[in-house]
């Protein structure tokens, strides 16, 4: 979402890098770059001009002109003033002790809020309520239909009156309805409309005064820019909001919305949508925000991921296959259909610090784990363990069922016997002697897909002997 924003601020620092000390000019204009580049994002402009005022008065007082490293004092003053303008921010819902818990959910047609009530029932599933979906959107058509869709799929029952056309009667029963059905949770589902009018907004008002909510979200879509602002401002007139879910975060606009609401609103974006699944749901962070936009990596949120979908017993048993040097092919299309459901590559590793501006260059399209996915299929249970007899004849007839070329075959075969190797080495290592590895690999270009060849029954990677072998070999 932030790819543009991230890429002129990482300009802007850069410019900065090589000038040694800098001067008040410097930081002035580099800050003015940084107010174009806001701009250019869709921010608001008093947000911006404000946002880069605060930047060079904190510049200046951190005496950034007399470091040694004036860019990197840069970057940490616009990280905390990128979170200044987001947050601070309560991401979790408070859940009130006498239940039910009732949340409202407000927005126009379009916007996915439909889908973001069922995210928002399961994310209140994963902590330990029961939701009740209720269906109060009885204008658009099939609106019921599809939230009882996906209740099914997340396991939430969903109360729904076909026979009635007043949605505040239909939230009111469902209130009541919902210490019967053993429900702690209530999530509406109201109507929404093309544009802001009075009809919308009075029936919503209304609502909220039958049913008093304890929390009322506002469902917007990112891509609409400062329009989603003003939508904001509107409905907090008349509903006074407790937060704002951002969807569509994944797309490619330029996150002006994200960055300006807070300011302009004082709503706190509570929640972002990441895709399209049900569990593309994800509490939003103004620190790991505003980390991402900087390139600085978000590896919280990355820990987070993979604890979801990694249990730590079965962590432990493939590291103990990888120091036995005992890792085949099927561990690997496990590890791989488990990152899959992590969410894309791209924003995986724009998550890894470092990553973030070199990710579209590194992701690896959906097309190919499909294709890597197909050949190991087409494999016997022999050949997997051990990938290392496959023969010509072997690799003919697994690309034949994988419906790729031979040369597939022997890529992927050749990268992960390679790559098993190294793993094999580094699971007996301390994290001291691993970013010591890593490094060396990265020198000589090893992680960029140039791995060296290393003799049969070699025990130890010796950079230096590989590096002058290649030497005479040119």
């Amino acid at each position: 979402m932030f790819d543009l924003l991230s890429e002129k601020l990482g300009g802007v620092f850069r410019s900065i890098r090589g000038r040694g000390r800098v001067s008040e000019a410097n930081v002035r204009d580099a800050m003015r770059e940084v107010r174009t580049a806001l701009l250019e994002a869709d921010v608001h402009v008093e947000v911006a001009r404000q946002f880069c005022d605060a930047c060079v008065d904190k510049a200046i007082g951190m005496q950034v002109l007399n470091t040694l490293r004036p860019e990197q004092v840069m970057v940490k003053v616009v990280h905390d003033e990128l979170v200044s303008l987001m947050g601070p921010i309560e991401t979790r819902i408070p859940f009130v002790s006498q239940p039910p818990t009732i949340i409202l959910m407000a927005g126009l047609q379009g916007s996915g809020k439909t889908t973001t009530c069922a995210k928002l029932a399961r994310y209140c599933m994963q902590r330990g309520k029961k939701p009740l979906l209720v269906a109060a959107d009885l204008k658009r058509p099939a609106a019921i239909d599809q939230l009882e869709v996906l209740g099914e799929q997340v396991g939430v029952p969903v109360h729904a009156e076909r026979d009635h056309h007043n949605p505040i009667k239909v939230c009111r029963n469902a209130v009541l309805s919902c210490r019967k059905l053993d429900r702690d949770v209530v999530v509406l589902d109201t109507a929404g409309r093309l544009a802001i009018d009075e009809e919308m907004m009075h029936e919503v008002s209304q609502i909220a005064e039958a049913t008093q909510p304890h929390q009322i979200y506002l469902v917007l879509d990112a891509m609409t820019g400062q329009d989603a602002v003003n939508t904001a401002k509107a409905f907090d007139q008349r509903l006074e909001l407790d937060g704002v879910i951002l969807t569509k975060f994944d797309s490619d606009t330029r996150g002006g919305a994200a960055l300006s609401v807070k300011s302009v609103t004082g709503k706190p974006i509570k929640f972002i949508g990441i895709g399209e699944k049900l569990d593309a749901l994800e509490e939003f962070h103004p620190e790991r925000i505003a980390g991402r936009i900087l390139g600085m990596g978000d590896i919280v949120s990355l820990v987070e991921k993979a604890q979801q979908q990694f249990d730590q017993q079965e962590a432990l048993e493939q590291q103990q296959k990888m120091a036995k040097g005992a890792f085949g092919l099927d561990d690997f299309l496990v590890q791989l259909e488990k990152f899959r459901q992590m969410g894309p590559m791209k924003q995986i590793l724009k998550m890894i610090p470092g990553v973030g501006s070199t990710a579209p260059e590194m992701d690896m399209p959906e097309e190919d784990l499909d294709r890597f996915r197909g050949i190991i299929h087409s494999m016997t249970p022999k050949e997997r363990r051990n990938p290392e007899i496959l023969e010509a004849s072997r690799r003919r007839r697994i690309a034949k069922g994988a419906g790729v070329e031979p040369q597939d075959v022997s890529g992927l075969v050749k990268q992960f016997v390679q790559m098993r190797g190294l793993m094999k080495q580094m699971a007996g290592m301390g994290l001291g002697q691993r970013m010591k590895f890593t490094q060396q690999m990265a020198q000589m270009g090893v992680l960029d897909g140039n791995i060296p060849r290393m003799k049969k029954g070699t025990t130890k990677y010796n950079p230096q002997r590989d590096k002058k072998k290649r030497r005479r070999r040119r």
